[in-house]
């Protein structure tokens, strides 16, 4: 019997006694190698925790330890947490980590661990979309809009074209606040990392590419409608629709809702007046025009300078609307806030020198009168050192507002005689945040008020930009800290962002028509986030409609509920998600791969490599059958080329094919897994749908990896996969991931994958049919067989007697004249 270690004893009874009492949270994308890495362990009792273990997720081999530890008090739902620092583990691969007999879920340590996560947000944004949504591919609100509160009452009632634009959250209101602060936040994000940002729809959202990158689609998307909204000078309308439009759930595209028996289905939309607007029992609290004008200002004058190479006219016609929205925003200062309806609720902005010192900044880069409009910047900036909510326990909705001020990011970043004293500004709202958070386990000194992942969002982005700036590290924790909140490291465990990372544990059941009647993913949203209980327990209609997998964690202090009858906490926000697309994108860039000019398909795998070299990757598959593998390895010998061969438990174990086994190592070439049982994963017509657990999954490639292991063949000697059948979904590929593996399939098109089949077979094709094809893409696809991964198997079944490996040699022959080297993983 094999042995058990004092330890792993240890670990075992430890583990009975605190399965349900102790949790380690983690950051479910992962961690940049050269990442600050902290997680968290926090229990409902006080275990003795001095130490902590890495352990290798494929092997559970111990592969580092650590004493570095720090002790925390009660917060929330516990009594004690531990903060757990293995920041100087940079060795990539996939772990766990153990401490006080708790296991960590799975993560990875890689360059890619951000890689796509920029464009994935930007799913939500289009399926927000109004007028033509992509997603549904059919258009909604086309009667919009009718206006109100027009200074010239004769107007009221009279239609504009305000279609466009996105729907603000679950709901189906518009706001200009909210949706020039989102374009602004594209934009942003665009022009400071364009290289993280891929061009895979066209304009309308489609899956299809147009020659501009998919932000900026998006951008524009949201330019389009605020110049509807702003048609002409001193002429700007504020918010679409309100709140009766909260009269159930439906698709925007099924909305029947009806404000006005004269409009049809058109809905109300505000004129900014610089007063109190309410049509009900409740009135916001307007003092101006400030605030909208200048997001509108900043906006403009953004999308001019960043979307002149694409669209020209559009973008002069945007800075000479820029303009003229500053100076309107001048003259009339003060907030122009959200009308509430029947309820309550409004978005409460009470600052407007935010959003003019950005507007002031943003044009001082376009406009000869750069010199003035810095010193205005200034001006205003200096009248609102840090926004207000840094630093405070709580505020009203969206009181202060954008939750980040990137107007002091372009002061500090200006020239010498602002540089200082805005760099300090930044770091006073960062002191703040930081002095409010130190005494609990996950340093988060966002105050807990409706949607605190904003917020969290907000003074994340200000950490990333003031170390960018500056090269001050000292905050570097604080914010791996907010990074790690939004993706798990938090009391509830879970991701806060809809479908990030596929297969981790992140919203199921979220506050959205889409998800609630019809199931529809909603993949890039982020949602509210977690707020007070006792702001919890005062919010009109809520009800939660399932047990609460969260119940361990909620607390007085702080609530969050995976139900969709919790509109404050899981619903997800078009702003929000939108103002993540900077943070992702800078990210990508820190950790930008090598692989970076590689190919991914939509499930996740690697379908081909550098696309710049020319070098092809010859890959063979063995399982059953393997008849020809010494004539593959001959004809490979005799050119002096290297392969990839993925082979099966079975195929390992069969005495038969030890001798090429043997040569394959011997030999050189790179020697991986496809599984110990050649498991179908997932269903031929449905992809979604699993065949396999995680658990069976993992089983599988363990036993995988021990028939390797008995040839000597280490972990990372073989991290690079290919999938039984090559057929996956992206949890399989996510799967994949969490045990510190790459997978890779054959490049779509070359053809040769087909070799398996046999003439009954209605997709059987001849040998020299497969080289014809291949041969054919090399002359015509535009990069070439560059990077391609071309599939052979080295043995098939008996019926098929016209083996395509037999053409192996005149393959290399031809490719190696055409000028092509062959590459191994």
């Amino acid at each position: 019997m094999k042995k058990i270690s004092v330890f792993a004893f240890f670990c075992l009874v430890c583990n009975t006694l605190l399965a349900q009492t102790s949790w380690i949270r983690i950051n479910q994308l992962g961690y940049l190698p050269n990442s600050t890495k902290v997680a968290v362990l926090v229990s409902k009792e006080w275990p003795s925790v001095s130490s902590f273990e890495v352990c290798e997720a494929l092997t559970d081999k111990v592969v580092w330890s650590s004493k570095s530890v720090k002790t925390f008090g009660a917060y929330a739902a516990f009594k004690s947490g531990f903060r757990l620092n293995f920041s100087t583990l940079k060795k990539t691969g996939a772990y766990y980590l153990r401490a006080a007999g708790v296991r960590s879920p799975n993560f990875r340590i890689a360059n890619d661990v951000y890689d796509g996560t920029a464009d994935f947000v930007l799913k939500y944004m289009r399926q927000q979309r109004r007028g033509y949504n992509p997603f549904l591919k059919d258009s909604c609100h086309r009667q919009d809009g009718y206006i109100i509160y027009h200074p010239d009452s004769t107007k009221n009632g009279t239609f504009i074209d305000a279609s466009g634009g996105w729907h603000d959250a679950s709901d189906y209101l518009q706001y200009v606040a909210t949706s020039a602060n989102a374009t602004y936040q594209l934009l942003f994000a665009y022009q400071q990392n364009p290289q993280s940002f891929g061009d895979k729809h066209d304009a309308a959202g489609h899956p299809k590419p147009n020659g501009i990158p998919d932000v900026l689609d998006e951008a524009k998307w949201g330019l389009d409608w605020l110049v509807k909204m702003n048609p002409e000078k001193d002429v700007m309308y504020n918010q679409l629709a309100d709140d009766r439009d909260h009269a159930g759930m439906r698709l925007p595209n099924k909305d029947v809702i009806v404000y006005n028996p004269n409009w049809g289905l058109g809905r109300p939309v505000y004129r900014v007046t610089g007063q109190p607007q309410g049509l009900f029992k409740y009135k916001n609290r307007t003092t101006g025009v400030a605030s909208t004008a200048g997001k509108y200002a900043s906006a403009f004058a953004l999308g001019s300078q960043v979307l002149a190479n694409y669209y020209p006219t559009f973008a002069e016609n945007l800075l000479q609307k820029a303009k003229d929205a500053y100076e309107y925003g001048k003259r009339f200062p003060g907030v122009c806030q959200t009308a509430p309806g029947r309820a309550p609720y409004f978005y409460e902005e009470d600052n407007y020198v935010d959003d003019m010192e950005l507007a002031a900044a943003q044009l001082a880069q376009t406009t000869t009168a750069g010199a003035t409009l810095w010193k205005e910047a200034a001006a205003f900036g200096r009248k609102e050192p840090s926004t207000p909510w840094m630093g405070a326990d709580t505020a009203k909705h969206y009181q202060w507002y954008p939750f980040v001020n990137l107007g002091h990011y372009w002061l500090s970043k200006h020239s010498n005689v602002t540089q200082t004293e805005f760099r300090q500004l930044m770091k006073l709202g960062i002191d703040k945040v930081k002095a409010r958070g130190e005494t609990n386990p996950f340093l988060n000194g966002v105050p807990f008020i409706w949607c605190s992942n904003n917020l969290t969002v907000g003074i994340l982005t200000q950490l990333h930009l003031y170390r960018n700036l500056t090269q001050d590290h000292q905050y570097e924790e604080v914010e791996a800290a907010m990074r790690d909140w939004l993706f798990g490291c938090n009391p509830w465990g879970t991701s806060m962002v809809c479908g990030l990372p596929e297969g981790g544990d992140w919203p199921n059941d979220p506050h959205s028509a889409f998800t609630h009647l019809y199931n529809y993913r909603i993949d890039g949203g982020l949602i509210d986030g977690p707020i007070y209980g006792s702001i919890f327990g005062k919010l009109i209609g809520i009800t939660l409609y399932s047990p609460d997998e969260y119940a361990d964690f909620q607390s007085k202090l702080v609530v969050y509920h995976d139900d969709y009858g919790d509109y404050s906490t899981n619903e997800p926000t078009m702003d929000g998600t939108a103002s993540l697309s900077y943070i992702l994108s800078a990210y990508q860039k820190e950790g930008q791969s090598q692989t970076k000019k590689a190919v991914k398909e939509p499930q996740g795998a690697w379908i081909r490599m550098d696309t710049t070299q020319k070098q092809v990757y010859l890959t063979f598959t063995g399982h059953e059958f393997g008849e020809g593998n010494l004539s593959v390895l001959d004809a490979l010998k005799q050119q002096n080329v290297k392969a990839s061969f993925f082979l099966t438990g079975d195929f390992l174990r069969n005495p038969a094919f030890q001798p090429a086994i043997r040569r394959m190592i011997q030999e050189g070439h790179y020697v991986g897994m496809h599984s110990d049982k050649h498991l179908l994963y997932c269903d031929w017509g449905k992809r979604d749908s699993l065949l396999v657990t995680q658990a069976q999954f993992e089983k599988d490639l363990r036993d995988n990896f021990a028939e390797l292991a008995k040839l000597r063949l280490r972990p990372e000697q073989t991290s690079v996969f290919m999938p039984p059948y090559e057929w996956y979904n992206a949890v399989v590929e996510n799967w994949t991931r969490d045990l510190g593996l790459t997978m890779v399939n054959f490049t779509p098109g070359t053809g040769t994958n087909a070799d398996y089949t046999w003439p009954d077979l209605p997709n059987y094709r001849s040998s020299e049919q497969l080289y014809d094809r291949l041969m054919n893409v090399e002359k015509t696809s535009s990069t070439d067989l560059n990077g391609a991964i071309v599939l052979i198997h080295s043995g098939t079944d008996p019926r098929r007697t016209d083996k395509f490996y037999n053409y192996l040699s005149q393959l290399l022959k031809d490719l190696q004249a055409k000028g092509y080297r062959f590459g191994r993983f």
